[in-house]
């Protein structure tokens, strides 16, 4: 229901404006809010819960991380995208946590040509460590051209990782010649 509510100075505008009768309070949105959530959910639907856990006891296809006492960056330039994972030991949780996360996005991972460096052994400092000098835990990601493109002193999730990859330049004219994205080829379009 509408009413028309004029100001009273000659010549001013009438303003149409919903009576009170129409307007919600902020109670009964709540309370169609919850109705239209509780419908919705009691015909099967669900709400996304993030990335589908990956079962620990299956380990990824291909995931096969480097020592970095083995590894050399420079054969890595221009070829792979070298992500190094630094920590105190082996046990580190954040160690493990970071190594979860890339093994549970690995083959996404692999189709951005990237390898897996670790060194968990301060004591004997490899090459790579006295090159990036960490601190406890680090993740180095490394772009195509040798140079760090980041540095996080905490785990990330490998869709973080994927996110990071992806807005770097390089990988951008990848995309754009038709590399591939998460395995698959990338769609053609044809000219109208």
């Amino acid at each position: 229901m509408y009413f028309t509510q004029n100001s009273g100075s000659a010549g001013a505008r009438e303003q149409t404006v919903p009576s009170k009768a129409t307007v919600l309070s902020p109670i009964g949105a709540a309370f169609l809010f919850a109705i239209s959530v509780g419908c919705w959910a009691s015909a099967g639907h669900t709400q996304p819960q993030g990335d589908p856990p990956v079962p620990a006891t299956e380990p990824a296809e291909g995931f096969a991380p480097l020592p970095a006492d083995t590894a050399n960056l420079n054969d890595f330039v221009w070829k792979k995208r070298p992500i190094v994972v630094f920590a105190e030991s082996p046990a580190d949780p954040s160690f493990a946590d970071q190594m979860a996360a890339l093994e549970e996005r690995w083959p996404e991972l692999a189709a951005r040509d990237v390898v897996v460096i670790t060194d968990t052994d301060p004591a004997m400092p490899s090459a790579i460590r006295r090159k990036l000098r960490p601190s406890g835990f680090s993740l180095v990601i490394i772009a195509k051209d040798g140079t760090v493109a980041l540095r996080k002193p905490l785990p990330w999730s490998g869709r973080e990782i994927i996110r990071s990859i992806d807005k770097m330049p390089l990988r951008r004219e990848e995309l754009r010649r038709g590399a591939t994205v998460q395995g698959k080829a990338p769609r053609t379009f044809a000219k109208l």
